[in-house]
Parts: structure tokens; sequence; C-alpha cells
């Protein structure tokens, strides 16, 4: 609940304001003209009235202090109104004390130039209307004898009409005046020496009671405004108390001001009062003026008492709300940091892990440091506030009973943290310490395997070479004190606290491999010393055992920080051994007579270092990814570097990083355990990348995006906020390097990939590592591809609505179209033109390079778009005469006709290939819907699958993945060979080519609506030239031996069928007289063939020939119609 403003007792009475009494005794209290009973008249209200002057109170007074009221001669005395008489009298007679008053008024009717009727009536009005006491009444009577005489005559008659309280004297002349009332009190008018000005003591008047009403007024307002602050409820929050306290200065400050208007406009008049006094020390002052001055000084005096009891008041109340104030931000100060301090305890107390390799214990130590130095932040602010409370309680705020639990419960909060840090920190360095030693356990295990599988086994036949090797091995067993795990109960009891199901079973399969390498080096020491000793007979000594190796588990990596463009010095370490034992047993193998075995335990060892080393640097991978997530691109997001962040790079995270989260995901919870499973496998490892090949298609995306993430990164590499950064890290290279990471790692697959398959070719999963290799090839290759895509501009359509992009590449072009002038003009164009190749499923696009200046990807090519041509529309001719490198892509029947140029023969081969690819696809589509329509006409047959026809589906999966995942020299990395391919499925064959029965001949080329076997070469060269093979049945002129296990041994005589061409210039081939099948050498193929009658479909006869033989459908639907 709220608590209450100041004590409402000092709001309500900080300054005392007493009451007039009528009647009382004594003269005017400070506040008599604020506080009375009976609010009198002010002269403000009757100012007209007075200003008439038939009777004024000149301040003189009677020998007994009577105050003294003059009626002046005034002729129309009678004519005033009764209200404005009854006015000026009540309000004259209240100006006097109430002591004066009390001893009752002397009235001077001043009548010398009147009448004595107007002298009865005047007396005989004042007498019935006057308000106050009265003690003597004065006449002066006319002073004509007429008059004079008249009025004693008439006095004594009627001296009954005069009938008053107080005697009235009927005065002939001023001196009998001043018998009653000296000069001193009179008026010059009336023979005195009193001075008096009625318009003056008017002005005196007014601003007299004015300010009164203003001291009034302001005593009211500081009342009220006392009473509000006094019952205001102190707020529960800061923001609410930060408005009220500054309300409440804003009104203090306009009551502060209008006091002081008060006491400036009370100086004001008192200054005016004391003028006449202060321009002649001779001047008399009377009592009015007196009483006048005494007045204002009262109402000063009392604004004065006021003001500072209001400040006094002021004071205490802001002082309250300023201590509320403060004890609001230490509540919410408190609520925050122990929110924040609550979430790192949990967080803390939540992290278990111990590691499960020195370098993962090594970065768990290093994440602890860099908690601790993030948390610290917390802790300092809440140790501060902690002292914060404590100065409050000093300085003895209202509210410590409130305060001093939360400071204690801080101190307890920051206590608490640091004694979890300090036992994280312990468990860690246990078990840095147990890591470290089965990393030196493994270590010399490895080593010691290295050893074994190093020495020369033709050497150790003498006796020399024997007790060489035996004294190197019992050398190398000294060192195992050091470096051995010596008891394992021991390290069981030393290490309980970090020891979970994990760990130790790791702990045991590094003391298993322990003692299968002791093993192996006592089989190798008995071996050797029997060699030692005289021989009678060649000892062959006994290599290590594969399956001591299978069952070690793999070494920890010594270093996880290196990376992909240098290595640490483990890993260097690491892999001298291994290059050395490839070294070593590669000089050895020749002269070597050892058993299979002996190499498959040497390649076993060498498979498991290339998997030791694709662990090693996936781990170092999926650190330095996560490295860069949580130490730049979560602090983007980070308040409190919210300002070293600049203008430029605010809300561009995604930019920048691209989906580097989405590639660390994948990595650490799936590919990398993954991996880690096939740690006693590797040949196996090539499963891995097959399951999970299209997850790595996040990294197109990522590539993709990395022209606007360098871009950014050069408008902002200066920022401040990166160099916080990387100084949090401790980070030697900036984060451009890390930004460079994923591109380096899915380069690196295929390079570890060949050198695993290079050491398992005879191994189960030989062929899987074949297979992903291709695969992460045509990936790097997709990758590559996307990475020319994005940089075509000017292209109006959709990219992605030509089909999946096949090949690219840069070509020299001529042009040679059949329009007209048109011919004449591209033919005087001698110089090629430099063009960008794009080939599409549905088309083929003409760009122009444009090298653009600058640095890393700011240097890569821009393309912009020329033309492009419909694949339906396209035909080929494969060479043009006089250059191995020139082939044709003409288009609607040779209207246009582009002479490509490649930069070798082994591109143009590869583009002519892809492009027959393509045109064989549209020539089968055609087909299939030229039988879907007949066979719907007929009803007679049903509908033929897709499959059969389909030159796509018709391949064996590594031919299909061969062709869709062959790449151009401008890829990321270049082609690569593959092993022989497996025969087509029963009945999934396809013909290779068909021909139009309207082509023409004179055309050396051909479309996707014509034979795709190029003819003009024969007809160029005059015939001669090599034999171009078509699927279809043939008879074998020459014998053949069988050259490899799916190779085919032919016979002459036999017959035939030319299935399909394969990968690698193979055709695969039935022989129908003894129904076997297998893959045959074009060039074999062609000789074993020869002239064979059954092959004449090279003519130009021959082509019209075997189209109707292989295609028998109309030849309307050869000869699709352009789109």
């Amino acid at each position: 609940m709220a608590e209450k403003g100041a004590s409402r007792g000092p709001a309500r009475r900080f300054w005392s304001l007493p009451r007039k009494r009528r009647g009382a005794p004594g003269r005017h209290k400070p506040d008599e003209i604020m506080h009375q009973d009976i609010v009198p008249l002010c002269a403000a209200d009757i100012q007209e009235q007075l200003k008439k002057r038939f009777a004024y109170l000149s301040g003189g007074r009677g020998q007994d202090g009577s105050p003294v009221i003059t009626f002046p001669d005034y002729p129309a005395f009678s004519e005033i109104p009764d209200k404005e008489f009854q006015n000026v009298m009540t309000y004259l007679t209240s100006i006097p004390s109430l002591q004066d008053a009390g001893i009752g008024f002397i009235l001077v009717i001043d009548r010398r130039q009147d009448k004595w009727t107007s002298v009865k009536a005047s007396v005989l009005r004042i007498a019935a209307s006057f308000p106050a006491n009265l003690q003597l009444v004065l006449v002066l009577r006319p002073t004509g004898f007429f008059q004079r005489t008249l009025s004693d005559i008439a006095f004594k008659f009627n001296r009954d009409d005069f009938k008053m309280k107080v005697p009235v004297m009927m005065l002939s002349s001023v001196p009998e005046l001043h018998g009653y009332i000296d000069k001193s009190q009179l008026t010059e008018d009336l023979g005195g020496t009193l001075d008096y000005c009625h318009s003056r003591w008017l002005c005196h008047r007014t601003a007299i009671e004015s300010f009164a009403l203003m001291v009034k007024q302001t005593a009211q307002m500081l009342q009220t405004f006392g009473t509000e602050l006094a019952e205001t409820e102190l707020p529960n929050d800061v923001q609410s108390t930060s408005l009220v306290l500054s309300v409440h200065t804003e009104k203090k400050a306009k009551a502060k001001e209008d006091l002081q208007l008060a006491l400036k406009e009370g100086s004001s008049i008192l200054e005016s009062l004391r003028e006449p006094l202060a321009e002649s020390t001779s001047h008399s002052v009377n009592q009015d003026q007196l009483d006048n001055q005494a007045t204002v000084q009262r109402l000063l005096a009392q604004l004065n008492e006021t003001e500072a009891a209001f400040d006094e008041f002021w004071a205490k109340h802001q002082q309250k709300l300023e201590q509320c104030l403060q004890l609001r931000h230490f509540e919410q100060g408190f609520r925050e940091v122990k929110s924040t301090l609550d979430s790192l305890a949990q967080k803390i107390a939540t992290v278990t892990d111990v590691g499960n390799s020195l370098a993962h214990v090594q970065h768990l130590l290093k994440d602890l440091t860099s908690f601790e130095e993030k948390s610290s932040v917390a802790v300092d602010r809440a140790r501060a506030l902690s002292l914060e409370g404590q100065q409050l309680i000093e300085n003895k705020h209202y509210a410590v009973d409130s305060i001093h639990p939360k400071c204690e419960e801080l101190q307890h909060l920051c206590d608490h943290f640091a004694t979890e840090i300090t036992k994280r920190r312990g468990l860690l360095s246990k078990s840095l310490e147990l890591h470290s030693l089965l990393e030196m356990s493994m270590k010399w295990c490895d080593e010691g395997i290295f050893l074994l599988a190093s020495q020369p086994v033709d050497k150790c036949q003498s006796q020399d070479g024997a007790e060489a090797a035996l004294q190197e091995i019992e050398k190398f067993l000294e060192t195992g004190a050091e470096n051995k795990i010596q008891e394992l109960n021991k390290i069981y009891k030393e290490y309980e606290c970090i020891l979970n199901q994990d760990l130790l079973e790791h702990v045991q399969k590094v003391f298993q491999k322990q003692e299968s390498t002791e093993e192996m080096f006592h089989r190798r020491q008995a071996s050797l010393k029997k060699l030692a000793a005289k021989q009678t007979r060649p000892v062959q000594p006994v290599a290590p055992r594969p399956e001591a190796l299978t069952k070690s588990p793999s070494p920890s990596p010594g270093s996880w920080k290196s990376s992909e463009s240098s290595s640490s010095e483990g890993s260097a370490l690491r892999r001298g051994p291994y290059r050395r034992a490839k070294s070593e047993m590669s000089e050895n193998r020749q002269g070597r007579t050892g058993s299979a075995g002996d190499e498959e335990e040497s390649l076993a060892i060498l498979r498991r270092h290339v998997m030791n080393e694709l662990l090693d640097t996936e781990r170092a991978y999926v650190e330095e990814l996560l490295c860069v997530l949580e130490g730049y691109a979560a602090e983007m997001d980070n308040p409190l570097m919210a300002h070293l962040i600049s203008t430029g790079l605010q809300n561009k995270k995604s930019i920048l990083f691209g989906n580097m989260e989405e590639i660390y995901h994948f990595h650490n919870r799936i590919f990398l355990r993954e991996l880690e499973s096939c740690i006693d496998c590797p040949e196996l490892v090539g499963r891995c990348f097959l399951e999970r090949m299209e997850e790595f298609q996040i990294y197109e995306k990522y590539c993709q995006n990395k022209p606007r993430s360098e871009s950014l990164w050069r408008q902002c590499s200066d920022c401040p906020f990166f160099q916080e950064c990387q100084k949090k890290l401790d980070h030697k290279l900036s984060l451009d390097s890390y930004l460079l990471k994923p591109v380096q790692r899915i380069t690196k697959y295929q390079l570890l990939l060949k050198e695993m398959l290079k050491y398992s070719k005879n191994c189960e999963g030989a062929e899987d590592l074949q297979e992903a290799l291709s695969s992460i090839l045509g990936i790097l290759k997709a990758v590559n591809d996307s990475m020319h895509l994005i940089a075509i501009t000017g292209y109006d359509g959709n990219l992605s609505d030509l089909g999946k992009l096949l090949m690219q590449g840069s070509f020299s072009v001529w042009t040679d179209h059949k329009r007209g002038h048109t011919k004449v003009k591209e033919l005087a164009r001698f110089k090629p033109m430099q063009r960008h190749l794009f080939l599409h499923e549905k088309a083929v696009l003409f760009c122009k390079k444009r090298e653009e200046n600058g640095e890393g990807y700011e240097k890569a090519p821009s393309y912009s778009y020329k033309q492009s041509l419909n694949m339906t529309a396209v035909g080929i001719t494969e060479n043009v005469k006089g250059d191995a490198k020139k082939f044709e892509i003409w288009y609607n029947a040779r209207e246009e006709v582009y002479i490509v140029q490649a930069p070798t023969p082994e591109i143009k081969a590869a583009w002519v290939n892809e492009i027959r690819k393509v045109l064989t696809s549209q020539l089968q589509a055609c087909r299939e819907a030229s039988q879907h329509r007949a066979l719907e006409q007929s009803h007679s047959l049903p509908l033929p699958t897709p499959s059969s026809t389909s030159p796509t589906k018709g391949n064996t999966r590594n031919v299909k993945k061969l062709e869709d995942r062959k790449t151009d020299p401008l890829s990321l990395e270049g082609y690569v060979s593959s092993s022989l391919p497996k025969p087509p499925e029963k009945g999934k064959g396809w013909s290779k080519t068909s021909q139009s029965l309207e082509a023409p001949e004179e055309d050396g080329g051909w479309s996707s609506a014509e034979e795709l076997v190029n003819s003009s070469d024969a007809e160029e060269d005059g015939g001669v030239g090599p034999k171009k093979l078509v699927p279809g049945k043939y008879t074998v002129v020459m014998d053949d031996e069988k050259e490899g296990p799916d190779a085919l041994a032919m016979r002459s005589g036999d017959t035939v069928e030319v299935v399909e061409e394969g990968a690698e210039g193979l055709w695969y081939v039935r022989d129908l007289t003894s129904s076997k099948e297998g893959w045959v050498p074009a060039s074999s193929l062609s000789t074993l063939l020869g002239k064979s009658s059954s092959a004449q479909c090279l003519s130009s006869s021959g082509k019209t020939q075997c189209a109707r033989q292989l295609c028998p459908e109309p030849a309307k639907i050869l000869s699709p119609e352009p789109v």
C-alpha cells in the first residue's frame, strides 16, 4: 500500500490566523483586515461615493483619543441617497481600531455657508443613521447674521428634536471649535494644521485593502496546497514518483512566485505610506497614517512567517518524495538484478557437461571464463546496489525496514553465484586433468602403432635389423611410464566427481586401447627376439592386428581451433607420422614380401587417420561457427552493445551472417554425430554424406548471400562493435575470415573423401565413397553455377522457369543468320563476340560478361543478358571444319546459326554431350506423347510407362549421378572420373538416336526433331572419319577378350544388340547369341563391328533406314514446332 505524504498537522497549521472580534479592546491584530466576523466594505467598493467627500476621516483625535469625522460644507448633502450615506458612514466608522472606536466618535459638522434648515436636516439625518458610538457632535452654524440669529432661536425652540445620546454643541466660530479639539487635530479648512489629502487617503486605503486581500488569498492558496501535499499517496513505481515530484515542485514554484509578488506589493505600499515623512522630517503623521503603516508592516510580517513555515513544510515533503524516488529506483534495480542473477545461477546450475575431449574441456573452460566476464556486469551492479542501499540506511531513509533485507539478499546472491562459478571451474579443471592424461595415453598408443606400422619387414629379417627394431621398441616402451594410465581404480577414485557414464566408458576404452597396444608390442617383441637370435630360417614378424585398432576409440583432437586454411601445431604433429608412415609403406611395398594382412592393416591405419582428420576439422568447424554466432551474431541483439553498432549495420544481421545458424545446427546436431558413429569403420563414412546430401543444399543459399555479406562487411568493418567482439573472443583474425569458413568447409570434404577413397578401394563402403565424392562435386558445381546465375542482369522473365541449370561457361561466338542483308552484316564481324552461355533444360542464354572492380566477391563478374534460344527449336553440329574446339548451335532450321568456340576440346565435348542429352529428352517426350495419343485412339494397347523410354530414368544410378554432377572447368572442383558403370535394368534400355524422315541431308547436325548423330564430318571430309555408333543389332566381325568384371567377351559371328551409351565412351551391349551383357569401349566396339550391314546408319541414306526401323511413328511427331 502506498505511503502517505508528510503529516497533515504541519500542512494545515504552518501559520496562525487569529480572528478579529467586534468590540474587543486594543488595536488590530496582524490579520484583522483578513478575518472579521462581518466582512466590511472596502474602499474600492464605494470609491465613487467616497470621492464626493461629504464626510471624511482626517485622522484627527479628540482630547481623549476619540476619532474625528468631519462633515465639510457640502451644498448637495440633502441629495445624497440614504444607501450611499449609510455605506460611507459604515466604512468610515470601521477604519479606527476597536479601542478608539469604543471611546466614541466626535463629529464636526461644518455648516457655516449653509442655512439653518439644512443644518437641522443634516444633524437629524446623521443622528438617525450613524452606525457607531458618538461622544460629541460639534456644529459650526451659519455665519450670516440672519441665519446665525435664526439658528439660535430655532435651536432653543427645537432642542427636543435634537435629543441624542451625546450632546450637540452649536459653535459660532472656528476658535470655539479649537476649544474642543486641538488645532493639530483639525484640517486647514477648520483652522487646524493637520495635513490631509482626501485623494491620497483614498489611494492608500484602496492599496492597503487590496494588499490585505492579496495576503488573505495567498494564505488560502498555501493552505490548500499544503493540504494537497499532505494527502498525496506516494506512488509505487519510479515513473509515477518522478511525475509527482515534478508536479509538486512546479506547483511549489508557482506558490512561491505568488508569495513573492505579495511581499513586493506590501513593500511598495509601505514605502508609499512613508513617503511624506521621507520628503520632510518636520511633517507630522496622524494616528490613522501610523495605523496604516502598522497594518502593512503586520501583513508583511505575517507573509514572511507564512513563507518560512511553508518552506519548512515543503522541505520535509520534498525530502520524503525524493527518498520515495530513491526507494523506487532501488526496488526497481533490485528486481532487475535479482532476476539476472537468478537466471545466471540457473544457467550455470543446468550446465553439467564436463567435456568429452581435451579440446572440448578447454573450450568449456574458455566459455566459463567468458560467461564469468559477462556475468561480472550483473554481479558488480548487484554489489553497487547493495552499497547504495546501505547509504540510504545511513542517511536515515524512512523505509529502512524494506531496504535492509534487500541488501542482505543481494549480498547472498552474489556470494552464491561466486561459489557456483568456483565449483564449476573446479570440476572442469579436474576434467581437463583427466582428459590430458587420456590424451597422453592415446597419443602414446598412436605413436606406438605408427612405430609398428613403419618398421620395414624386410630389414627385420636380418639379425641386426631385428635387434635394431627391438631396441627401438624397448626404448619406446620406456616412455610408457610417463604417458600411460597406471591404475584404473585410482583414476576412478580420484575423478569420481566428474565420471559420468560417457566419460567412464571413454576411460575404459582408452585403457583397453592401451592394453591392446601393449599386447601388440609384446607380440612384436617376442617375434623380434626370435629373429635376433641365430636364425635357421626366415621368420615373418607379426604386424599389428587390425581388430586391435577397431576396438580403440578415436583420439580426441589436439586442438579444435585449427582452421581449414592453416593447421595447428597439434594437427601438424598428428599428420606428420601419418604421412611418414604412408611414405615408408610406399617405399617398402616394392621390396616387401609380407602378407596381404600387413597391407590391409596399414591401409586401416591410414583410413583411421583420414577419419581422425575429418572429425578433428569437423569439430573445429562446429566450434568456430558457434563462436561466431555467440560472439558476434548474438551480441548484435545485446542492448549493452547497441551503442557500438553503426547505423549502416543496424537490422542487417541476416545479411551479414546469412543462414550460418542453420548450417551450425545441421553440423552440430546431425552431421557431426553421424561422423562420430563411423569412427570404428571409417570406410563407411560415405553413407553419412549420401544420407545427408539434401541438407548440404543449405550451402548454396549461404554462398549466394556471400557477396552481400562481403559488401556489408567492407562498409562496416571499422565499426567499434566488431573490434569489441574480436577483443572479447581473443581472436587474431577478424570476422570476415570466419565468415569464409563455410565456403572453405564445403570444398574440404571432397579432398578428404578422395583421400579416404584412395585407401578404401577394396573395402565394403568404396562404392558409397565414390558416390559421395560425386555428390559433393555435384553440390560444388551447383553452388558455383548458382553464384554465376544470380549475377545475370537484364533478364525479364523468371530464371527458374527455364528449368535446372546444367552448364555455364565463357565462349567465343560468331553468328551466321540467313535473313537477307543480315547475313552480310553479321559475316562482316570477323572478331568473335565474347559470350557467357547458360545451358538450362528449356533454353540456352547468351550473356555478356562484365568484370567488376573491387576485392573479394565485389570482383566477381556480372552477366548482361543478350538473348535466349528455346531448346525445342535448337539443333547442333558437333564439329566445324578447321577447329576441334568449335561447334554450331542453330535455331529454327538454321535461320540463326551460332558458331561457338570453347576454350578446350574437352569443354566442347562436355557441352555437346549435355546438349545432346537435353535434345534426347525432348525427343523421347515427343515419342511418348505420340504413343499416348495413338494408344488412346486405338484402345488396343495399355499406356506405356514413362520410365521405359525416359533417358534420365533408364540410366543406372552411377551413370545418372555422373552425368548430372559433371562439372565445367570453372566450377569449384574439376571433373572426377567414375568407375565402370553398372548395366541398365532389364526392360529399361533406350534408343539413343532417331532421325526425322523429313530431315534435310545438307544440314550437318541434329536437333530433337532429327537424327542425333552429326554427319557433317563425313560429308565434309568425303566420307572419311570414325563411324558413329547408334543403338541397334549388329554382327561381330572380330574376336574380343574380356578385360574387366563387367566387360563382355565377344566372338566373330555373334549377333549383338547395342543397348545404350554410358559414361567415359562405354556402350552397353547384349550378346543375343550367348545371352550375356556387358560394357564395351566405343573404340573397340567400332572395330569389332567393322562394316556390319546392320550398322549402316552413319551415311545419309542409312539414316533414313534406321529412322524407319527404330522410330516407326509418324514423322510429324518428330518435328515439333518451336515454342
